[in-house]
């Protein structure tokens, strides 16, 4: 098992598109005021002024595995037929996670109370949207890295609480990445605080395997 990569300052260009997409603007179908797109770009804008994005991945091989369940080389357990299903023939998985940090969430909290819910929703979308960016930018970091491997990482990846794959299985993931080491806690129900932290578990598979899927899906 390889040590695990902080990543203590994630760049990222911002998704507006995204942005809008989870606010409820569809282009060509909702239309939006100059005067309202000011006020929500000055609220996107103020939004990035309280987003430290960090993360952490770590790469782990697999000891042995079934249609049901994978069983890492450090002895920890994934049980998932859905998790199986997309790992498939890998021999190797990315474990990563990425979170916006505090002042955001504290933000969101303090408009809430005070009534602010406009700012507070376009405060909540873009913490959302940059945090799930950031998981984008960790699988391109590791893709650059395993290329040389003539690997990659499956274009697929899951989260803990998706399908079957509970979200107990978020503590496993927390301790793996040494996740409090970037700010994040873990509570008894095994929700991440601060509330905009993600984690995802990605395949590693040979480019030769991925051509033979998508040939195969043909």
């Amino acid at each position: 098992m390889k040590s695990v990569i902080f990543f203590n300052s994630i760049n990222i260009p911002v998704p507006r598109r995204e942005i809008f997409r989870r606010l409820g603007y569809r282009k060509g179908i909702t239309r939006i005021g100059k005067g309202q797109k000011e006020v929500i770009e000055d609220y996107i804008e103020y939004a990035l002024s309280l987003i430290h994005l960090r993360g952490a991945g770590r790469r782990i091989s697999i000891k042995e595995k079934s249609s049901s369940n994978i069983v890492l080389s450090n002895g920890v357990v994934f049980e998932s037929k859905g998790l199986s299903k997309m790992i498939g023939d890998c021999e190797e998985i990315i474990l990563m996670g990425a979170t916006a940090g505090d002042d955001v969430i504290e933000s969101i909290r303090e408009d809430t109370e005070a009534n602010q819910l406009t700012r507070g929703v376009v405060l909540d979308a873009v913490a959302s949207e940059m945090v799930d960016a950031s998981l984008d930018w960790i699988v391109d970091y590791f893709n650059r890295e395993l290329r040389r491997e003539n690997k990659r990482l499956t274009k697929s990846r899951f989260s803990a609480g998706y399908g079957d794959f509970t979200l107990e299985n978020q503590k496993k993931i927390y301790d793996i990445l040494e996740f409090e080491r970037i700010g994040v806690k873990i509570n008894e129900n095994y929700i991440l605080m601060p509330e905009k932290s993600v984690t995802a578990v990605a395949g590693i598979q040979s480019q030769y395997s991925d051509a033979k899927r998508e040939s195969e899906s043909e």
